[in-house]
């Protein structure tokens, strides 16, 4: 599928998205925050994509933000409305994807694009990135899931420290707290995560999307996420993926998991 302003390949099961609007350091608009879903649901119902890479174009950014211009005149209604749609197209789906998403952030990821990465489940940085939440700078809050996710990833006295300052740390600030995972140069950004990639697809695409919604279980008002995982963790032995994970084991061989 052609889209106007992302890009999206796959190759031997790793799918990368990369955000494409260089001019306006790949800031997310209506029309990117359509097309990264669609993207991204394509690519989730592809049996044959076993990861996913989401990325942004050049080296000044990965997202940059939101596209102010589109809703600087807003009324109440309306950024209620921008939210929650912008919430379930794109940073509530992408958490709840089945298949893994890594996160490869490249330069400023500020505003909607800390909240992209954030959706995410898990981030490698580049040397040379930069993360905030700035909307506090705007007379706004983050509306894209950010005062809920950062806090979880790293902890409600920085959370508050990061949106109050509206002030942006550094890629090896953001490793010690949790934000990332990982800091690499910006030319080996991509290569590292698919790296990452090429590990998470020798294993049992069935298990990991099982192990996604368990871990968001936790996270999720109203749910027990111990019970969650007992579920899940009884339903994977009647799986074929199980069946063949353990058969290899015991057979001392390679599992060749169906992904089913």
């Amino acid at each position: 599928m052609n889209y106007e302003n992302i890009l999206a390949e796959k190759e031997n099961g790793l799918a990368v998205i990369t955000i494409n609007r260089p001019t306006k350091l790949n800031a997310l608009n209506k029309t990117t925050i359509q097309e990264l879903h669609e993207a991204f649901k394509a690519l989730d119902a592809d049996k044959e994509v076993k990861a996913i890479i989401i990325t942004g174009s050049g080296e000044k950014a990965f997202v940059a933000g939101a596209d102010i211009s589109e809703f600087a005149d807003f009324d109440v209604a309306q950024g209620g409305e921008l939210a929650a749609k912008g919430q379930e197209l794109l940073f509530d789906f992408v958490e709840n994807l089945s298949t893994p998403v890594i996160a490869a952030v490249n330069g400023f990821a500020l505003g909607g694009g800390l909240e992209l990465a954030m959706a995410a489940h898990f981030r490698v940085a580049s040397d040379n990135a930069k993360m905030g939440l700035p909307e506090v700078s705007l007379g706004v809050i983050p509306g894209y899931g950010g005062t809920q996710r950062l806090p979880q990833l790293v902890g409600k006295g920085r959370a508050m420290e990061m949106i109050m300052t509206a002030g942006m740390i550094g890629a090896e600030d953001a490793k010690a707290y949790g934000l990332v995972n990982h800091v690499v140069p910006q030319a080996e950004l991509v290569d590292f995560c698919k790296g990452i990639a090429s590990k998470i697809m020798k294993n049992s695409p069935v298990a990991i999307s099982a192990a996604i919604k368990a871990i968001n279980a936790n996270f999720t008002d109203g749910v027990n996420g111990y019970k969650a995982e007992i579920k899940a963790f009884g339903e994977a032995f009647g799986t074929a993926d199980f069946k063949e994970g353990t058969t290899a084991f015991l057979e001392k061989r390679k599992a060749e998991f169906p992904g089913k």
